[in-house]
């Protein structure tokens, strides 16, 4: 007896492993993986009993090699069907996984998700305190929280409605680029033209983040707005600062992951006039003693060689650094790097979220579902690599000065709030960090890890209320100061 089987498609045949049956006949094992001509369904009702196996396997074709690496492909994606407990067969597009109350707005080619929660829509019954929440109002400052690494607006969830309540305005929440519900951009399929004057706006970048918040400033129609950023959102709300000064009332440091450099010592304004009590002795010396000025002269010359040299070695470590960068970013945006990626995040995913707590016990599955729900979402891994690529390669704001240097420039009031038990960020860095932005409110929560606002809500929304309160206050005290 011969026998032919095909696949799902009509015209063509792809291996198949049989067990073929005939009475009390031995079985036989045969396989076809040529083109053939369709088969008669009826083909299938003859007495002859056919048992075919492995029917689900996908279909493979080619050489002896091809096979082999598209076996080895198939076992790869089997490995990795699952990653932190979402199944990476079934990933759909973001907008798909929204909530009721999502929003979605389009800037510079990325769909951002957002949240929006209005004071004035909340049952009077759940106001705290009516007084303060009247005063507050009078400043009509939105808030627009600013998630950190691998979080998403389901980390302002709990606390969105009670800010809202406590600062008698809106608040607004949105997940960056690579996070959450926001579109993932694939960058490789918009390169840039070097023929351009300016190059596209990286979705990723940190640039990108700061002119997203100022266009969230503006779509809630507020001159100025509190700005609360968490971790590594902390570091988007102070570039925004200081993108744009005039549209910060506050600033809201929770667990920030800003380094906080040790004070400089302040520059002495004697030292200056000492040099130049050096310097009219030197031109006194040489006056007197002219074996003294060639030297100085010989030593300027070769001042003058050396800088050359130094100059020309600067030029060529820019080449090699710009085919480090090259190279580098390569090596980032390679396939190797988003199967690292997605490893790192099955293996720790889930577990960093349990250590960013207190007590990792009390972390829910409700918590862990939220924090892992944007692996759901079509090229989640390509983005975050892209990200990380564009956090190690940023030119704009490396060649800024430095954040760590410019804190002190700071003006407009901050608070800085830190769990006792941070084991991602330490609470010290987060006190030294207060040292140096003058004039910033330092609150530590006892017992609280690195999710203040997830992990003891009740004391860290009293803690912001109280630093609204204080916000008022000097408001009506300049108010005082310009009537008189």
């Amino acid at each position: 007896m011969r026998v032919l089987v095909f696949c799902a498609e009509p015209s063509f045949l792809t291996p198949s492993t049989l067990y073929i049956s005939h009475g009390k006949n031995s079985t036989s094992l045969y396989t076809h993986k040529h083109p053939s001509p369709r088969i008669s369904p009826n083909y299938a009702t003859t007495n002859k009993r056919l048992v075919v196996s492995a029917s689900s396997a996908p279909s493979l074709s080619g050489s002896g090699a091809e096979y082999s690496e598209q076996l080895a492909d198939m076992e790869a994606k089997k490995k990795t069907k699952v990653i932190a407990g979402i199944d990476q067969g079934e990933l759909v597009d973001p907008k798909i996984l929204a909530d009721p109350d999502s929003c979605f707005c389009e800037f510079n080619g990325v769909h951002i998700h957002h949240k929006i929660c209005d004071a004035e829509s909340q049952p009077q019954s759940m106001l705290q305190s009516h007084t303060v929440s009247h005063q507050i109002k009078k400043l009509g400052y939105p808030m627009i929280l600013l998630h950190g690494f691998g979080a998403s607006v389901f980390s302002w969830k709990q606390v969105m409605k009670p800010l809202a309540e406590v600062a008698g305005s809106k608040v607004l929440a949105f997940d960056r680029p690579a996070f959450g519900l926001t579109s993932r951009v694939n960058l490789s399929k918009h390169p840039s033209s070097e023929m351009e004057d300016t190059k596209p706006l990286n979705a990723y970048s940190m640039a990108f983040s700061v002119l997203a918040t100022l266009h969230f400033i503006k779509l809630l129609n507020a001159e100025k707005v509190i700005l609360m950023g968490h971790s590594a959102g902390s570091l988007v709300a102070v570039n925004t600062y200081f993108e744009a000064p005039e549209r910060v009332a506050a600033l809201i440091l929770v667990a920030p992951a800003i380094f906080a450099p040790l004070t400089a010592p302040k520059i002495v304004k004697e030292n200056q006039s000492r040099k130049d009590n050096q310097k009219k002795e030197e031109d006194s010396s040489i006056r007197k003693n002219p074996i003294l000025g060639l030297y100085k002269m010989m030593s300027k010359i070769t001042k003058y060689i050396a800088e050359a040299i130094t100059q020309m070695m600067k030029w060529t470590v820019d080449i090699l650094n710009s085919l480090y960068r090259k190279f580098l970013s390569a090596i980032l945006r390679s396939s190797l790097a988003i199967m690292l990626v997605r490893m790192a995040i099955d293996k720790f995913g889930t577990a960093a979220v349990r250590s960013a707590w207190y007590d990792p016990k009390q972390v829910s599955e409700h918590v862990l579902s939220g924090y892992t729900r944007p692996l759901r979402s079509k090229d989640w891994d390509r983005a975050l690599v892209e990200y990380t690529a564009a956090m190690l390669l940023d030119e704009e704001y490396k060649t800024k000065t430095p954040l760590s240097k410019r804190l002190h420039e700071i003006s407009c009031p901050v608070l800085i709030v830190t769990g006792d038990t941070d084991r991602i960020v330490p609470s010290w860095n987060a006190e030294r960090l207060s040292r140096v932005i003058p004039g910033s409110s330092f609150k530590v929560i006892k017992q609280c890890g690195h999710l203040p606002h997830e992990e003891k809500m009740e004391e860290f929304i009293s803690i912001v209320e109280n630093f609204l309160r204080s916000l008022v206050s000097d408001s009506n005290e300049q108010f005082l100061q310009q009537a008189i």
